[in-house]
């Protein structure tokens, strides 16, 4: 697979990979269309005015807001690359793998010890995640491995050069429409949407250092 080279300040918000109702009972149409078409919309504008305001301070050799638009560079970037991904780390029910593949639950089981651990692990991060963050298991190529992480604000708390291969979005966008202040509801449920073939695709990918933000086929 070819890297796609995005021109700066160019990302587009990606196409959901099925129609808004499609994730329902576990997440209503109308929170899904906020969530992609408001939240994730917001993230792709703001992470092209920081790479336009970037390019701009190149060329004319002034530094003076660095630290503000390489904030805003992480902050927004960070929100379009793993909302990308989990997207596609969603299936409707009914319509994906019921298990994890071959790969996938081999690393599981080497590094968790079983699926049900795995997934007690996974739920409780998600759950203790403090104010608003994301739960993501990456594939860590220094180690050979899985590894699980939660991170806060998306740029915060998270492992350099681990790849997501997949992503539970816990901010209260995601899920208070549907659950209110009931996080613990939202991530029980959110396990039967887990699309295991594009977590396994990802993991095989991300041993080759791949990382795609759109749905494989």
């Amino acid at each position: 697979m070819q890297s796609i080279i995005v021109p700066t300040g160019q990302h587009q918000l990606p196409m959901l990979p099925y129609a808004f109702n499609a994730l329902e009972p576990v997440i209503s149409s109308r929170l899904l269309q906020i969530h992609h078409d408001q939240h994730h919309k917001a993230y792709v504008e703001g992470l092209n005015k920081a790479e336009l305001k970037l390019s701009e301070a190149r060329q004319k050799r002034d530094f003076a807001l660095i630290k503000h638009w390489e904030r805003e560079l992480a902050f927004h970037g960070s929100g379009h690359i793993l909302h990308s991904i989990y997207w596609t780390s969603m299936a409707p029910i009914g319509n994906r793998w019921e298990t994890p593949g071959a790969q996938t639950i081999m690393h599981i089981m080497r590094y968790f010890g079983s699926l049900a651990v795995f997934w007690e692990q996974f739920n409780t991060a998600a759950i203790n995640v403090e104010a608003s963050g994301w739960v993501l298991l990456v594939w860590q190529p220094a180690w050979g491995r899985l590894e699980m992480l939660t991170i806060e604000k998306h740029q915060n708390l998270y492992q350099a050069g681990s790849i997501p291969i997949l992503v539970m979005d816990v901010w209260e966008h995601a899920y208070y429409l549907d659950y209110q202040n009931k996080r613990k509801d939202y991530v029980t449920a959110w396990g039967r949407l887990v699309n295991w073939y594009e977590v396994e695709r990802r993991l095989i990918m991300a041993m080759q250092a791949q990382m795609p933000l759109d749905l494989g086929p």
